[in-house]
């Protein structure tokens, strides 16, 4: 089934955690508090839990109806069937990954703060971009920041969904959607909250509020 209707949304990227249980538990409940995204992002070099989890991550969003998406690995995105795919700037070709991924399976990319580098992804085939940090990140602490105006432009100059990264709260959060973001990706605030479920609940209804009633970004 094609992906691309689900980009929209709060995108959830999985924590570091050696405790292989706890994260599966920890993504269950965010799919169960509606998350429609959910990427996978592991670091480590075991090649045994990366197949592992991401083939369990994959079944758990199938049963819930969400597009699972693999960091920086095409062959392991490939190799357990995923939603999609997500690169970085040094993580491969997109044109070659593009080409790569059965028909129907989104292709993410890391743009930064660079909207020439979003430009240049939409041409070789990707489905949406990713800008950030928008604000300062405990995940990437020395990632530069992304203006707000890159959201608004990527909707009306490029036409694809466009995801916010870095450092987002539920108190920040809906300054990026009026500022024109498709999807939040959260790490910390959502998988260190008391309620997991309950905080993509949150976060999932500001996307159901009309855009009137969002606050609007200040002028860059």
């Amino acid at each position: 089934m094609p992906q691309i209707h689900r980009l929209r949304g709060l995108y959830a990227i999985t924590p570091e955690d050696p405790d292989e249980a706890r994260l599966l538990g920890m993504a269950k409940s965010a799919l169960a508090g509606g998350v429609r995204v959910l990427q996978y992002r592991d670091k480590t070099g075991d090649a045994s839990r990366r197949l592992r989890l991401a083939g369990a991550l994959a079944s758990l969003c199938r049963q819930h109806d969400a597009c699972f998406i693999v960091n920086d690995d095409l062959e392991l995105a490939l190799r357990v069937g995923a939603g999609g795919v997500h690169l970085g700037g040094d993580d491969g070709n997109l044109v070659e990954a593009r080409r790569a991924l059965p028909v129907g399976v989104v292709l993410g990319a890391s743009c930064y703060a660079d909207f020439e580098c979003a430009r240049a992804a939409v041409a070789a085939g990707v489905d949406y971009v990713a800008f950030g940090a928008v604000h300062p990140s405990p995940t990437k602490p020395l990632a530069v920041r992304a203006p707000l105006e890159l959201f608004g432009r990527c909707r009306d100059d490029l036409g694809i969904p466009s995801c916010a990264i870095g450092g987002i709260s539920l108190t920040n959060a809906s300054s990026l959607l009026a500022a024109g973001a498709s999807m939040l990706a959260v790490i910390t605030d959502l998988f260190s909250a008391p309620d997991i479920a309950g905080r993509a609940q949150a976060y999932q209804q500001l996307f159901e509020e009309p855009p009137d009633e969002l606050p609007q970004p200040a002028t860059l």
